[in-house]
């Protein structure tokens, strides 16, 4: 039986929101230079596959985290997830932005949460986990507890592994690199050749140039 790792990731392949360009590669907004790139949020125009991500979010937040009040997304990707699944499980959403807004309110989270909620927050997607986690700050500020994040794909760097541990959250994922790479090359997506690379790039992907 196919695991969800593998079949979220095959979803992914299927509307191309897996991108590989070796010879030039993408600028991460880290300033890492990378050749892979994971567009999950194309996700959200495919309306079977949107319903897919919302249902299997909501699942591990019920099954892993069953005492949840609230759900929190992450500006801006996340948004959209997170709002889809707060209201399948019928729960206050709010968004946590990555910067406090330069007018109005200068809100930095939007949205209410009453203190003491017992919150978990959504994302797209894990690279460094340093935006995520920026988000998880704010909402301990603001005097709520965070039980765990769900995210829709991580890279799995060890970078962030260290972080979410040091940070005390747990994080649970639809899919993941290696479940890409992996049916990537099954369906011919991608080559032999092209793993190798792609491993050498994961090592240190801080440093890796074409």
């Amino acid at each position: 039986m196919k695991t969800l790792e593998k079949i979220f990731a095959a979803k992914l392949l299927k509307v191309k929101a897996i991108k590989l360009q070796p010879q030039n590669p993408f600028t991460w907004a880290s300033g890492w230079k990378s050749p892979f790139y994971c567009d999950n949020r194309k996700t959200l125009s495919y309306p079977e596959l949107r319903s897919f991500v919302k249902i299997e979010i909501a699942r591990i937040i019920l099954e892993r985290f069953p005492q949840v009040e609230a759900v929190a997304g992450v500006a801006t990707g996340a948004i959209p997830q997170g709002a889809l699944v707060a209201d399948l499980l019928a729960l206050p959403f709010v968004y946590v932005r990555s910067k406090p807004k330069d007018h109005g309110l200068e809100n930095l989270i939007e949205g209410e949460l009453k203190p003491g909620m017992k919150v978990v927050v959504v994302e797209d997607l894990i690279s460094t986990g340093g935006s995520s986690l920026k988000a998880v700050e704010a909402i301990r500020q603001n005097g709520c507890e965070v039980i765990g994040m769900v995210a829709a794909y991580t890279y799995g760097f060890d970078v962030a592994t260290a972080a979410f541990k040091q940070a005390k959250v747990e994080l649970v994922t639809l899919t993941n690199y290696e479940a890409v790479v992996d049916e990537a090359l099954r369906i011919g997506y991608i080559q032999e050749e092209d793993v190798k690379l792609l491993n050498q790039w994961r090592r240190d992907p801080a440093h890796w140039s074409v």
